[in-house]
């Protein structure tokens, strides 16, 4: 993909161009020039169809840097926007998902400490207490395997708050923000300037083809003898031609300077924007990869606590908890005999 391919907007498209830099170029060479380029509000692009595919800045990757120099037209159908702004967008959007997610950490930690709450809230149940024997014992550990649970979902959503949300809630706090108005601000003036000088282009260019619109009368009208007009006339409108053409020049180098220096803070600030979006991912996979950590913690320990409960359920026996019984509750181990006569 080319960066030129966003540049068939008409609506973003403004039909001057800067044409030519040398007074001394005709009509002919200034219609050349301004079919091979075009300005789109004050930045001048090489027109696609009239050169091969620029190269890129870094044809390795998909770089801000690359491909976002053109204005996008406004789905409101306001001004158009530019690339950059899109560019600080994401970051700004980025901000607030990372919010969102610390917010949804905070609920499941929510979650974890209600059931907690109900979980030893019901291991303190009296319900079948006196429950005997070895299904008894199964059933006091299932109760108190309830309390462990909830120690562990405690420790769970404790983890969670610090290794989890809080780094969430605290990457990048409000002065993120400020930082982005000030990049913002930064493109915005310079390509203000750059807006300024082509207007100061544009109108060099009309008062050069006024001079020499001028001259050229003057000439004609001095050699078919309709004018009383000197040669010392011609001279001077020469020299306003002469003049307007290197106030031209001087406009057209001024606006390439202030455009070479939107280009190289472009590049500049692109590839820090796309540091930090790289630095934020990393961020967020990094804390929700140790989400997942704590939760494989989280069913390992409420599996060791249920260990003891398979244990004694295993060992649950009929017979025995018989036995048992019998030797706590008999009444005595003779059996009746007949009465004799």
């Amino acid at each position: 993909m080319s960066p030129n391919e966003s540049f068939d907007d008409p609506s973003c498209l403004s039909p001057q161009s800067p044409g030519s830099t040398s007074p001394a170029r005709r009509h002919n060479k200034e219609k050349e020039i301004k079919e091979t380029k075009t300005t789109i509000n004050g930045v001048t692009f090489p027109l696609p169809m009239t050169m091969p595919e620029q190269e890129l800045l870094k044809p390795s990757e998909w770089s801000y840097c690359d491909y976002f120099w053109a204005d996008r037209k406004d789905p409101q159908g306001g001004a158009c926007i530019p690339g950059f702004e899109v560019l600080l967008q994401k970051q700004l959007k980025g901000k607030q998902m990372q919010k969102e997610m610390a917010e949804f950490i905070r609920e499941r930690i929510k979650i974890e400490e209600e059931y907690a709450k109900n979980l030893s809230k019901l291991s303190q149940s009296p319900l079948a207490a006196q429950e005997e024997g070895t299904l008894g014992d199964a059933w006091a550990q299932l109760k108190k395997s309830l309390a462990d649970e909830a120690e562990v979902h405690l420790k769970f959503s404790s983890k969670l708050q610090c290794e989890v949300e809080k780094p969430l809630l605290t990457f990048r706090g409000d002065n993120f923000k400020k930082d982005m108005k000030k990049y913002d601000h930064h493109i915005a003036d310079l390509r203000k300037q750059l807006l300024t000088r082509y207007a100061a282009v544009e109108k060099a260019r009309k008062a050069l083809a006024d001079r020499q619109k001028d001259l050229e009368v003057k000439t004609q009208q001095l050699e078919i003898k309709l004018s009383n007009k000197t040669e010392e006339d011609i001279k001077k409108a020469r020299r306003k031609s002469t003049q307007a053409g290197d106030d031209l020049m001087r406009c057209v180098d001024l606006y390439n300077q202030n455009q070479s220096k939107w280009f190289e803070e472009m590049v500049t600030t692109s590839l820090e924007l796309e540091r930090l979006e790289v630095e934020r991912v990393e961020m967020i996979q990094q804390h929700l990869r140790q989400y997942t950590t704590l939760r494989h913690e989280t069913d390992m320990f409420n599996q060791s606590t249920l260990e003891p409960v398979d244990q004694l359920l295993q060992s649950v026996d009929p017979a025995k908890d018989r036995e048992l019984w019998v030797q706590e509750h008999k009444t005595g181990e003779f059996r009746p005999v007949d009465l004799d006569i």
